[in-house]
């Protein structure tokens, strides 16, 4: 949705970073699939292939407010898609969460605008 704001080496990181939440609790599900896919294809990244950079060094790539909001917001498309929430994810988000500096309350309206918008595409494809 908003990847393509992203500079390359930004794109880069959040392909390593959603890689390794869609990963994250073993196994990599058709929907997550799907939407890792979408992503490389929105920020024209195609044929990158993963280098399996660990979180801390992805994170720090992120350096702005904006390039922050959009990275949170597309993971939580991607940790949604799959409609389970994992403990691991959960623990991942808060880590990113805490990394950027946001709080509890950007968080939450994060992830509540997100499930919103998994009930529209829900609802929109009935």
């Amino acid at each position: 949705m908003f990847l393509e704001e992203l500079q390359l080496e930004e794109r880069e990181a959040f392909l390593e970073l959603a890689d390794l939440i869609a990963a994250i609790d073993g196994k990599l599900s058709i929907f997550e699939n799907s939407i890792l896919n979408k992503y490389k294809k929105e920020m024209g990244l195609e044929d990158y292939k993963i280098k399996g950079l660990v979180m801390d060094d992805i994170l720090k790539i992120f350096k702005t407010e904006r390039s922050k909001n959009i990275v949170l917001t597309e993971l939580f498309q991607l940790i949604y898609s799959d409609g389970v929430f994992h403990d691991q994810e959960s623990e991942s988000v808060r880590l990113i969460k805490s990394h950027f500096g946001f709080n509890s309350n950007e968080f939450g309206s994060f992830k509540d605008w997100i499930i919103k918008i998994k009930e529209l595409s829900v609802d929109g494809e009935r």
